[in-house]
């Protein structure tokens, strides 16, 4: 059983015209309605959601919303990856214009981040531009996807390659509405919080060291406080560079190898995009002691951490495939952040020292995968 109680925490992302707040606590649904009620001049909002989550909260956010005199307009649409489509897209903007949206009024993401990012690129080609607000309900889309303004869906060339950046203006993080999370969920999304530590926080990964259990475990002052550490460094990292053309590319530690995985999958549910990441993660710090940036031991600690918690980091125990590594690379090669034909690398010099590899060697890289693939 977890406890439902935890300090309430307020994050600002700095963008100028475009800033907003992160809200951090247990049961901010019951007080949606009255965040939400100043963002629009309709008594209405628009609520996209799947429906596993809208079969568990949407009841709760009507009822919020009611309060506060505002109408809930509901779509949800099926669960999983697929969701995140072009075919998709167009039902929900056909669901907008038919229901006479318009850029005064709220899109609401009310589900993780598949939802979230289906509900922002929707948002930004409604009639170029509506408000939309994200509500994120998986541990991972709450520290990680829900910030930041990155929207997508995928294309049969690779995942989130058709895109747009496009700001929330308010963030509604309930991490009372994770109780209902599937472990599998949970440790995922906790992949992303340890991928704060290793970029630039030391001590977040000390701190991780001895309550990240406490966090899995969803421990809500725990919880509540690795969100908003996490929630912060990403605000950090994004005021500074809100289209990823420099340090933002920090945040994709271990995703460059991830979603080469989550690729070679087929996107299937067998590897979810956290577990990807932690094992993404494990390799390039991996790869950074094979150049002789980091010691082995650092990786190893990580590793540690991340295993601790039960996510698999052994490259030949990682759960789809099979994985080759060619096929590995093939899909690096296809990542939407390479640049004239060059794969960047967030690659790091110790535990918190994240840096940018502009151009990787990827024979090297390949070489490297073949060893991870049959090691013991």
């Amino acid at each position: 059983m977890t406890d439902t109680t935890a300090a309430l925490h307020s994050v600002r992302v700095e963008l100028d015209a475009r800033s907003y707040d992160i809200r951090i606590g247990a049961s901010l649904i019951q007080g949606a309605g009255t965040a939400l009620a100043p963002l629009t001049s309709q008594p209405r909002v628009f609520v996209l959601t799947d429906g596993t989550v809208g079969g568990l909260y949407a009841g709760d956010l009507e009822k919020s919303l009611s309060a506060a005199g505002l109408e809930m307009r509901l779509k949800a649409v099926s669960p999983g990856e697929g969701a995140k489509s072009w075919a998709i897209l167009g039902e929900v903007l056909d669901w907008l214009l038919s229901e006479g949206a318009g850029r005064d009024d709220v899109l609401v993401a009310l589900g993780g981040g598949i939802v979230g990012d289906l509900t922002g690129l929707a948002a930004s080609l409604m009639k170029r531009g509506m408000t939309f607000v994200q509500m994120p309900t998986t541990l991972l889309a709450q520290v990680d996807s829900s910030v930041g303004g990155k929207t997508a869906v995928n294309a049969t060339q690779g995942k989130n390659l058709v895109g747009a950046f496009y700001q929330p203006a308010l963030v509604l993080a309930d991490t009372g509405l994770l109780a209902t999370l599937p472990a599998r969920e949970r440790l995922a999304g906790y992949a992303e919080i340890v991928k704060y530590a290793l970029i630039d926080d030391p001590a977040f990964f000390d701190w991780l060291e001895k309550h990240g259990l406490d966090v899995v475990a969803l421990k809500q002052d725990a919880l509540a406080e690795a969100v908003a550490i996490s929630c912060r460094a990403k605000a950090r990292i994004v005021s500074q560079d809100e289209r990823e053309s420099g340090v933002r590319a920090l945040l994709n530690l271990g995703h460059t190898f991830g979603h080469a995985l989550e690729a070679v999958n087929g996107f299937q549910s067998s590897l979810l995009h956290g577990e990807a990441v932690a094992a993404g993660m494990t390799l390039a710090l991996r790869y950074s002691a094979r150049l002789g940036l980091m010691d082995i031991t650092d990786a190893g600690r990580a590793e540690a951490l991340l295993e601790k918690a039960g996510l698999v980091t052994q490259l030949n125990r990682v759960p789809g495939g099979p994985y080759t590594s060619s096929a590995l690379v093939e899909a690096m090669k296809q990542d939407k952040k390479g640049r004239a034909g060059k794969i960047p690398l967030i690659l790091a010099r110790g535990l918190g020292k994240a840096f940018i590899l502009p151009d990787a060697d990827l024979a090297d890289v390949a070489e490297f995968l073949e060893g991870e693939l049959h090691r013991s």
